[in-house]
């Protein structure tokens, strides 16, 4: 089992990257941002709660987050057998040891954060971009500056707790996406 952290901004090609991950590992994907629409979409009571931080631009609490992948990594067993991509979580350093906690405790552990480092005008203008395409409400001007600015205030540190852990792998996130994957892949062949 070979588990990932894809870690970068918003916009940054976490779910572009996280594809190829999938095609060319077989590794099970977890985004939370896709779990968390869903359950907006069919109006649970998670997605109620969700919603109401999602649309002010804020982080969903840790202990509620923790609570979901875990029930995401139960009840998909079989398929996770190969191993986890963790797509927009963690956020901060103390998602990052729950995080650790839990795996732990299902006997596996993260074995690398692939970063996905992209200049802040560079993601402004895919995320525009990707509202007009998808539709996504929180890709409007207002709401990708709040997520910048809780990006850079509470979920960049964790770029140092993962340095210090020995897992942070440093990738360009500009350019071509086969270019940047084959980034990627140089550094999880090296961790296999």
């Amino acid at each position: 089992m070979f588990n990932l952290v894809i870690f970068g901004a918003p916009g940054s090609g976490k779910g572009t990257q996280s594809e190829n991950l999938i095609q060319n590992y077989g590794l099970y994907h977890i985004s939370t941002g896709d779990v968390l629409r869903d359950h907006i979409k069919r109006g649970t009571e998670l997605g109620k709660i969700a919603d109401a931080f999602i649309s002010d631009g804020k982080l969903i609490p840790d202990d509620l987050m923790i609570n979901i992948l875990a029930d995401v990594l139960d009840k998909n067993a079989d398929a996770t057998r190969n191993g986890v991509i963790f797509d927009g979580f963690p956020r901060t350093i103390e998602q990052a040891k729950a995080l650790k906690t839990m795996l732990a405790e299902r006997g596996t552990q993260v074995n690398a954060v692939i970063g996905l480092e992209v200049a802040e005008e560079e993601l402004i203008d895919r995320l525009i971009k990707r509202g007009k395409d998808s539709g996504r409400s929180d890709d409007n001007l207002e709401t990708i500056k709040k997520r910048l600015d809780v990006y850079h205030n509470q979920t960049s540190p964790l770029r140092d707790f993962y340095i210090a852990e020995g897992l942070y792998e440093a990738i360009h996130g500009s350019g071509t996406v086969e270019g940047i994957f084959a980034d990627i892949r140089t550094a999880i062949d090296a961790r296999r």
